[in-house]
């Protein structure tokens, strides 16, 4: 199942128990003020899972700001009340650096690419 949202930028997929949002290459140019829109977006589908499993595939990303990190938290904590987990994919090496440096690459396990991430959300 794929859901598109062009206004904001992402698409949000599902494979299997495994919600994979995917944001747009413009991510860069997010604006904070479209922030709570892209929120309940982006956290409806994790409020309606009883434990979600979650996959942030930047591949096509190649850097963002602090707006999306806000973004990033929020999810991550709707996730965690949940009991759930999410996790980084296809991560460029600037958005890693940004991880880096604000620490919260020890917050979010990183995977080079989706297929990764799945296989340990699955194994898990």
């Amino acid at each position: 199942m794929t859901s598109r949202h062009p206004e904001d930028g992402f698409t949000i997929e599902r494979r299997g128990d495994v919600l994979i949002i995917v944001p747009a290459p413009r991510l860069e140019e997010f604006d904070l003020a479209a922030s709570d829109a892209v929120s309940s977006v982006l956290l409806g589908p994790i409020t309606t899972e009883p434990m979600p499993l979650v996959i942030v595939d930047l591949a096509g990303v190649d850097y963002f700001g602090s707006s999306f990190l806000s973004l990033l938290l929020r999810c991550w904590k709707s996730v965690l009340v949940k009991g759930g987990q999410m996790v980084l994919s296809g991560v460029s090496p600037r958005a890693r650096e940004l991880l880096r440096i604000t620490s919260l690459d020890i917050v979010w396990p990183i995977y080079a690419s989706r297929n990764e991430a799945l296989s340990a959300l699955q194994s898990d």
